[in-house]
């Protein structure tokens, strides 16, 4: 039974060697973002601001998974990764996206794209989908099979997105799940509210640090109430999860 750590469960390409990610966006802000979350999963991370360096980059990287914006200042995403396949590149794609750009998950998908997701997002999601191209493309191998967290009698199982407490299932929301999460592959780490909102909302979310608190107050009905204390608030600094004493 794989245990809870502040170092998420890795996954390396089947030498051993760190899985290689692509990130193109020319919004360098949301490019330095997601490769300092996948350099948190372990992986080997180079960044791309336009269509041709993204190429480039493909070339000699050599990546097991881009993830391609649609919208960039030379060629589009959708160029690009027609480009990749003309030249026999079979690498999974995750597209970014605008919220409303319909047409444009449709026209990803048809050209060849693996996968899309929505701007804005959350890191944990577009890490998930990442992570579910890996697997099946039988890119990468996982460094502890068991794909559950462990806090005390909590369970968290990232592959079904079951939760239970003492055997006794519980049910989430998507985003409730997000934060148990978060808060599980840290134990006894207190986090911030900056750091909750930054990881488990999108990264231009914009909203106040009271959805933390409201989300906070969530959770423990859900994980608390009735039980021993797991969810705790340090005063001024933020939140942390350890088992119940």
């Amino acid at each position: 039974m794989a245990s809870a750590a502040s170092v998420p469960t890795r996954v390396t390409r089947p030498d051993g060697t760190p899985v290689r990610a692509l990130v193109v966006d020319d919004e360098a802000s949301l490019g330095d973002l997601l490769r300092m979350a996948l350099r948190y999963e372990g992986w080997d991370v180079r960044t791309a601001a336009t269509g041709q360096e993204a190429l480039a980059e493909a070339r000699t990287f050599a990546p097991d998974v881009i993830v391609l914006d649609v919208m960039l200042p030379d060629l589009d995403g959708l160029q690009v990764l027609q480009r990749l396949r003309a030249a026999g590149s079979e690498v999974p794609v995750l597209f970014l996206t605008a919220k409303d750009a319909v047409d444009d998950r449709v026209a990803g998908l048809t050209a060849g794209g693996d996968d899309y997701v929505t701007k804005p997002f959350s890191l944990d999601e577009v890490i998930a989908r990442l992570r579910g191209l890996l697997r099946r493309s039988a890119k990468i191998v996982s460094a502890a099979t068991d794909p559950e967290l462990r806090v005390g009698d909590l369970l968290l199982n990232e592959e079904t997105y079951e939760v239970s407490r003492a055997e006794v299932p519980i049910a989430l929301t998507a985003t409730e799940f997000e934060l148990l999460r978060y808060l599980m592959r840290n134990p006894r780490r207190v986090l911030s509210k900056a750091q909750i909102l930054d990881r488990v909302w999108s990264y231009d979310f914009g909203g106040r640090s009271s959805i933390v608190e409201i989300y906070i107050s969530y959770l423990r009905k859900k994980i608390d109430e009735g039980r021993s204390a797991m969810i705790h608030t340090v005063r001024g600094v933020g939140y942390t999860i350890k088992p119940a004493l």
